[in-house]
């Protein structure tokens, strides 16, 4: 196999995996009754004037098993902290004491816990969507090598490949999925 084809591959298989990745940062912010700080993560707060990460200026933890703690490094940052939650929509009500904030996570409802698993299987999708669109274009550089004197054979090969790690991928997303919405739907 030509050093090009094995390049192409390799170049598709680190997307793919890059991908993934995304999907499991995806899935951790979605909640499953259980506190998790990294359902923060993605929460910015106004910092003098920059968008700055809630845990760049907090100490996010997990007080127990429905309730996390918010305390920031400066007092005067417990209205913009608690403001970004609100606007955040993330279905928890901060309550501010003047010290800390806690999120107390409602137990999730029948109705709401199959939205979640929706809410799931919507970004499981996109990854899908993103792995066939990374196999589609390893399949196109490898027509064009095709077109420049690449054998039909090692072509088709290369495509074998692709197909290989497309598939490889595919079912590590529904692997993911199967395991996040085990735990959303336990109660």
């Amino acid at each position: 196999m030509s050093e090009e084809i094995s390049s192409i591959i390799a170049d598709a298989d680190d997307h793919m995996k890059k991908a993934i990745n995304h999907l499991e940062m995806e899935l951790v912010k979605i909640r499953a009754g259980k506190a998790n700080p990294q359902m923060l993560d993605s929460l910015v707060v106004d910092y003098y004037g920059n968008p700055t990460p809630i845990n760049q200026i907090a100490n996010v933890s997990v007080m127990d098993a429905r309730t996390l703690t918010i305390q920031p490094w400066e007092k005067n940052m417990l209205q913009p902290i608690e403001k970004s939650i609100i606007g955040a929509n993330i279905g928890v009500t901060p309550q501010n004491d003047g010290v800390i904030i806690r999120l107390s996570l409602p137990p999730l409802t029948e109705d709401r816990r199959k939205e979640l698993v929706k809410k799931c299987q919507g970004e499981g999708e996109h990854t899908k969507i993103a792995i066939r669109n990374i196999r589609r274009d390893a399949i196109e550089h490898i027509k064009k090598l095709q077109k420049n004197g690449l054998s039909e054979d090692a072509a088709k090969d290369a495509e074998a490949d692709v197909q290989a790690t497309t598939d490889k991928s595919t079912a590590e997303v529904e692997k993911h999925l199967e395991a996040k919405e085990k735990e959303i739907m336990s109660v």
